[in-house]
């Protein structure tokens, strides 16, 4: 019996009721936070602090995003934030992509060597101070740098690509090569053309976890004034005198504290979301592309 008939049975439309109200249920559970700080960015102080929960204001205000959009600190960050991701994507993804096409060519000389020290690398890793260690004698601390090279290639990642390379049809590089294509014109002008379901995948993939990325930062920088656009954010959830030093507003001025700790949640966040649609319908594709053969 094939799927589809399955389907048409009692029992299958039975199962696809269930998992529908299931699966629906589990997405609205998960959404209701969101939600909540989305709605709790527009509401006043004294309805955050009665009410416990709400999806929507009784009423709005556009204060908390007044006061962090005219902060220094909160617009310095930002703009860090994506100058960092927006550099840390393109480093990974030329570092990863140009290590990966090399390694999938069965002809390249010490390739199994190299594929032996990757998947070390998968496995073992130097630890936190080691690392803090390198990038402190290289003199990368307090420098931008140190938010975007440690993390310039991902073994696993590799593996991924170098077996997607790999499933191209050889056919094509030799023709190319015939024609008196070098290698490098191979890999921009056929074999990036075709992997922009894998490039957009891990471009999604990389930028997020730049994005999100407070750790490196902690370790690395200590000038307030480079700091990216999380560990601001998780300095405000801490005391939120991380904005209210740096405000240039009336010293009387008191700020919306909790409203100003969702909005910039919802700011710091936002951008992710507007840049996901745009590879959405690579990132299926791409999820699959490179994982099965090895």
């Amino acid at each position: 019996m094939s799927l589809h008939q399955m389907h048409n049975t009692k029992p299958g439309k039975v199962f696809d009721v269930v998992n529908f109200i299931f699966l629906g249920a589990t997405a609205i559970i998960m959404l209701l936070p969101f939600i909540y700080v989305i709605a709790g960015s527009f509401a006043t102080e004294a309805e955050l602090a009665i009410r416990p929960f709400f999806l929507w204001p009784h009423q709005v205000t556009l204060e908390a995003y007044k006061f962090i959009l005219s902060t220094p600190a909160f617009i310095r960050s930002l703009l860090v934030t994506i100058g960092v991701t927006i550099g840390g994507t393109l480093i990974q993804l030329i570092f990863t992509f140009t290590f990966a096409y090399p390694l999938s060519r069965k002809y390249l000389k010490g390739r199994n060597v190299l594929l032996n020290m990757v998947i070390f690398c998968m496995l073992f890793s130097g630890g936190m101070i080691p690392t803090f260690l390198i990038i402190k004698n290289l003199g990368l601390l307090d420098t931008y740098w140190a938010l975007m090279l440690p993390g310039a290639i991902s073994p696993f990642n590799l593996m991924i690509i170098k077996n997607f390379f790999q499933e191209i049809p050889m056919e094509l590089e030799e023709s190319a090569r015939m024609d008196g294509a070098s290698e490098l014109t191979i890999l921009t002008k056929i074999m990036l053309p075709l992997s922009k379901p894998i490039i957009a995948t891990f471009t999604l993939f990389y930028a997020v976890g730049i994005w999100n990325d407070f750790m490196s930062a902690l370790l690395y920088m200590n000038d307030s004034a480079k700091w990216p656009i999380q560990l601001l954010l998780r300095q405000i959830t801490m005391s939120s005198s991380a904005l209210n030093n740096s405000a240039m507003m009336d010293p009387n001025y008191i700020p919306p504290e909790q409203g100003m700790k969702l909005a910039v949640i919802v700011v710091a966040t936002l951008p992710i979301l507007i840049f996901y649609p745009f590879l959405q319908k690579h990132f299926a594709k791409g999820m699959m592309v490179g994982s099965v053969k090895g």
